[in-house]
């Protein structure tokens, strides 16, 4: 399992060695970078390339870490029990499985995009070191315990809002996709718009590559 620059996506060597060594030591991979650099692309060319599925959790201010377990409909169960409704004696089906619920249970190993994760409170990153680290967590309403069949390839993007925890970022690899150099940008270009006029990709560059620097 290696994962390189694919047919849309150039992987620096850099990038490439961060990510790889995430999946080797089973580690969550956390990318940051300036807009537009490729970030949360990465995961979805990661999944890509190494032929798995696909699971995203997009953050938000308002996001809170029990979102990504489960949620529980308590209202609707309540709803159900005045109308007589016998489903509500099963609290199964008032449980809303979190992208990290529907990863853990997959049973082949998968791709996990926790994207944006600076934009959440301060603690959200803390609120996950349990389950991010043991890759399981209880449910309190089923008594269970869910524990990942395969370790998912967890990949988590930051803008840089606001620092992460330092507990959080021990238990993770990191990396910073740097503005692209001329030769790898290059290469970017290529990918996107293959055979375009040289002169133009060269006045291109010579615009873009002073924001290199």
């Amino acid at each position: 399992m290696n994962f390189q620059s694919t047919d849309s996506y150039i992987s620096t060597d850099e990038l490439s060695m961060a990510v790889n060594a995430a999946i080797s030591l089973g580690k969550p991979l956390i990318i940051k970078g300036e807009p537009g650099t490729g970030k949360t692309l990465l995961a979805f060319e990661i999944a890509k390339s190494l032929q798995m599925k696909m699971f995203t959790w997009y953050v938000k201010s308002t996001t809170i870490a029990q979102q990504g377990l489960y949620e529980y409909d308590a209202v609707a169960r309540l709803r159900d029990a005045q109308f007589g409704d016998d489903k509500n004696k099963e609290i199964v089906h008032y449980l809303k499985p979190g992208p990290l619920w529907e990863a853990f249970e997959s049973d082949e190993q998968v791709v996990l995009l926790i994207d944006e994760i600076d934009k959440a409170d301060i603690e959200f990153p803390n609120d996950l070191l349990l389950e991010l680290d043991k890759m399981e967590f209880y449910v309190y309403e089923l008594q269970k315990t869910i524990k990942a069949k395969k370790r998912p390839i967890v990949i988590i993007t930051s803008n840089n809002e606001k620092e992460l925890p330092d507990a959080f970022l021990r238990r993770c690899f990191f990396h910073y996709i740097r503005f692209p150099e001329r030769d790898t940008m290059t290469k970017i270009i290529d990918v996107h718009f293959e055979g375009l006029d040289e002169k133009l990709m060269n006045d291109a560059m010579t615009v873009f590559t002073p924001c290199a620097t």
